[in-house]
């Protein structure tokens, strides 16, 4: 795909403040620091579109960032941070899942790990969660370029089986490995929803 417009629409913490467009939203999920936002700014490749941080839990907001006019990604608050109080990661919680079960623009979930490491028992409550939700889920597996590339389609299998998505790609935000074959994905989902009779 190719990028011509990708702009931070606007931030949110309650659904009032939500896009009210109605263009397909695909939502980015993971663990804090798992590289989210060096994910967005390689898929559109743009350096600084969204905030990178060595800080796990800097993402306390919904953020909507549209592409080309079409569609957003969705930077969700990451999970599995404790460095927060207790009070403040239920209150996360609950606005992701709210938004995840019942935003009825949402396209597609893009499951974010570490491919380095086996899936966290976070990463495999949020795969359930989505599984029972019958939502549609991609995961991306980050920092490929952090091991050898021999070492890629273990840890991708590994993931795959452990987390049982539609589909599991091993990216590099570093070198741009993978980024066709998420964008072929997303492209999938619109033509599907493109496609569907008005409801």
């Amino acid at each position: 795909m190719q990028v011509t417009e990708a702009i931070l629409a606007g931030t949110a913490v309650s659904p009032d403040r939500f896009p009210k467009d109605g263009l397909p939203e695909f939502a980015l999920v993971g663990r804090s620091n798992v590289g989210k936002s060096s994910l967005i700014n390689r898929l559109a490749m743009r350096k600084k579109l969204a905030h990178t941080s060595n800080t796990p839990g800097r993402t306390r907001t919904l953020n909507f960032y549209r592409i080309n006019s079409r569609f957003y990604l969705v930077d969700l608050p990451g999970y599995g941070y404790a460095q927060v109080s207790k009070s403040e990661r239920l209150r996360w919680g609950a606005m992701v899942e709210n938004f995840l079960a019942h935003r009825e623009s949402l396209a597609g979930v893009i499951h974010v790990i570490d491919l380095r490491h086996p899936p966290t028992a976070d990463d495999r409550l949020m795969a359930e969660w989505l599984r029972a939700h019958d939502l549609a889920v991609l995961v991306v597996a980050t920092k490929a370029d952090k091991i050898a590339r021999s070492r890629w389609e273990s840890h991708r299998r590994q993931a795959e089986a452990t987390l049982q998505p539609s589909r599991c790609v091993v990216f590099s935000a570093e070198t741009g490995a993978g980024r066709d074959q998420v964008w072929t994905w997303v492209v999938e989902r619109l033509s599907g929803r493109e496609g569907q009779p008005p409801s």
